[in-house]
């Protein structure tokens, strides 16, 4: 059975996270869920319901409302960059399926554009939302992300060298159209936040130089975070990776509110909250190896203390280090939120 809500769901607990607040609870952050959590959380499948529509989007509603969370994390509309089909495994290629190598497949390829798609679900679930809360838009990948997945991971290394110019059009087109995407998005009052989820690294370093992520990367981030703000409304980064020489990049420059995602043999959300709790909201960092390999009361005691941070502290909201995956046992998942939701 799904968990039962026992507290208003107020999207104004989230924005004190994201502004360094103290709560008088503490507030759940996950970036989504895998398809099991969703079915399970709102007692109903996916199965017959079309992607992207109205029917699929009060589902996902249902599912964060009911295990205890103040928003709903969805994508705006159908944009994307659509490329070729990947072999759905457990790991994936950063090579396989790239679709862009030279100038003219540059210019043949079917760019979507982001006015032409359709946001009217963040319309028509704007009545439907219980309570305070609210939709916080996600990204159909990051900006890092979908250039990789054009051009592949190796290609882009080679195009640093032997073609920027290309490799700088390339950016500045995916850059540019989900900055569209998003400032599209947050014109609807559902719409409480966005997060921009781009992962940038491998566990020991970023996928290129701090000085080409500053070159090709951070501007479009910036202008994203800006979007919101002008929208008055906070911008989140997700990003997977050592992010330890661009943490400050992150906080003063692209000046994102809150960033999430954190594994503990990189860096451990423990230690972030310590680095940089006071500049930015620390979002989730309940390690995935960790929800995997300890045992039930270590899970509950860890994140114990991690919520007393958020409601004594501030700055902090509770969830995983990445996202409710398929393969994390249940009854600890089930554990993490019942602290939050049953906190004293």
């Amino acid at each position: 059975m799904p968990v039962l809500r026992k507290h208003y769901a107020d999207f104004d607990e989230l924005l004190k996270v994201l502004h360094r607040e103290k709560t008088e609870r503490p507030v759940l952050f996950e970036i989504f869920f895998d398809k099991e959590y969703y079915e399970f959380f709102a007692d109903r499948s996916f199965a017959g319901i079309r992607h992207n529509s109205l029917e699929e989007l009060e589902l996902v509603v249902q599912a964060f409302y009911n295990a205890g969370y103040v928003y709903a994390s969805i994508y705006g509309s159908e944009f994307g960059f659509p490329r070729q089909a990947q072999e759905h495994l457990k790991s994936i290629s950063l090579n396989e399926g790239s679709v862009i190598h030279d100038w003219d497949s540059f210019n043949s390829y079917q760019w979507m554009d982001p006015d032409r798609c359709d946001y009217s679900k963040l319309q028509a679930i704007e009545g439907k939302l219980p309570d305070n809360m609210k939709i916080v838009v996600m990204g159909p990948g990051g900006v890092l992300e979908n250039v990789m997945a054009l051009v592949g991971y190796d290609n882009m290394c080679y195009m640093l060298y032997e073609n920027p110019e290309l490799l700088q059009a390339v950016f500045d087109r995916v850059g540019s159209s989900t900055l569209r995407y998003y400032e599209k998005s947050l014109q609807y009052p559902s719409v409480g936040a966005i997060i921009s989820n781009d992962d940038w690294g491998f566990n020991t370093q970023t996928f290129l130089s701090t000085e080409d992520l500053r070159k090709y990367v951070f501007p479009w981030h910036k202008k994203i975070a800006e979007a919101a703000h002008r929208a008055g409304k906070p911008a989140i980064l997700h990003s997977c990776g050592n992010m330890n020489k661009v943490f400050d990049d992150i906080i003063d420059d692209m000046k994102y509110d809150g960033k999430h995602s954190y594994e503990d043999n990189i860096f451990s959300v423990e230690k972030s909250i310590e680095k940089w709790g006071g500049r930015i909201a620390i979002l989730g960092g309940l390690d995935l190896n960790f929800f995997i390999n300890a045992c039930l009361d270590e899970v509950k005691k860890r994140a114990k203390k991690l919520a007393d941070i958020g409601v004594n502290k501030g700055g902090y909201a509770l969830g995983s280090g990445n996202s409710l995956c398929y393969y994390i046992p249940r009854e600890k998942a089930l554990a993490m939120i019942d602290i939050a939701i049953n906190y004293s």
